[in-house]
């Protein structure tokens, strides 16, 4: 009877967790909509605007912008982002694993001379890189509580201007890109300096444009707006691939949790077989008894 009481503890145990992932699931999945809506609709915008850069800057000599001043890069930022919350499988391991191979095989030098700083975007990142004593720069897990592009620009417009004053001479963000709920690829992407026109795939035209402002006080204007853009996409980007990967991960847990009710049941069902048969055999045995 005693095997019998903890099985059915386990399986209502089981059942409860089931329950939960289901719950968990829906949630993912509802949020996961509204984060995909998000990012498609950015994802034109951010092509567009950057393939007008590139035509604007290809027919231009050079331009002061410090935003393309490109440096030996002796001091490093990576930005990784990552999650506020865990329940999603490898989601954030494999962007702090990216993170770590990216040091180790480019900038081990640099790190070896404490130059390589990190600038985490979710506290999973967070908590991983500052248990290890990595050089942090700020927090910001508070953005996730309204991802927006203004709240975004803050911290870009941080790391611009670490840019200029020196503090860094390069700068790599590393997220999550999102695909659909089942795939999600790891990104490396440079933001500052960001890359020229000839480093991109530029299509050129033979059309000439009047433009006003001049076309250099154009391309001065979008080498920030781009750079911000860029960022809040990865962020976007990010958020949706969290959620197809928790939603993902919260159906395996379901799945996985029926599989293990099915097998308590039955185990269930042959302690209780067992348990049935144990007492009909006292009993048959204690009534020969009586009759002898």
């Amino acid at each position: 009877m005693a095997n019998l009481k903890e099985v059915r503890i386990r399986i209502a145990s089981v059942q409860s967790t089931q329950q939960i992932t289901k719950a968990m699931k829906m949630v993912s999945a509802a949020k996961l909509k509204r984060a995909t809506n998000a990012i498609t609709q950015l994802r034109p915008y951010a092509t567009k605007l950057k393939d007008i850069l590139g035509n604007l800057s290809a027919s231009l000599e050079g331009t002061t912008s410090p935003y393309l001043q490109e440096r030996e890069p002796n001091k490093v930022l990576i930005v990784v982002v990552s999650s506020n919350r865990g329940l999603a499988g490898a989601f954030n391991m494999n962007v702090i694993k990216a993170a770590n191979n990216l040091i180790a095989e480019k900038y081990s030098d640099q790190f070896a001379k404490g130059h390589v700083s990190i600038a985490a975007i979710g506290k999973k990142a967070q908590d991983f890189f500052e248990k290890r004593s990595y050089k942090m720069v700020g927090n910001n897990n508070g953005v996730y509580a309204a991802l927006t592009f203004e709240n975004v620009t803050k911290i870009t417009e941080s790391i611009m201007a670490g840019f200029v004053k020196g503090e860094y001479d390069k700068v790599e963000v590393i997220y999550n890109r999102f695909k659909n709920a089942a795939v999600q690829f790891v990104t490396t992407e440079q933001l500052l300096p960001l890359p020229k026109p000839e480093q991109t795939t530029v299509q050129t035209s033979n059309i000439d444009f009047i433009l006003e402002p001049s076309q250099e006080q154009i391309v001065e204007q979008l080498i920030p707006k781009s750079i911000k853009i860029q960022l809040y996409k990865a962020l976007l980007d990010s958020h949706a691939s969290e959620h197809g990967a928790r939603m993902t991960s919260m159906d395996k847990a379901t799945e996985n949790a029926g599989d293990l009710l099915k097998a308590l049941k039955l185990a269930y069902n042959q302690a209780r077989q067992a348990a049935i048969t144990t007492e009909l055999s006292e009993i048959v045995s204690g009534a020969a008894a009586l009759n002898g």
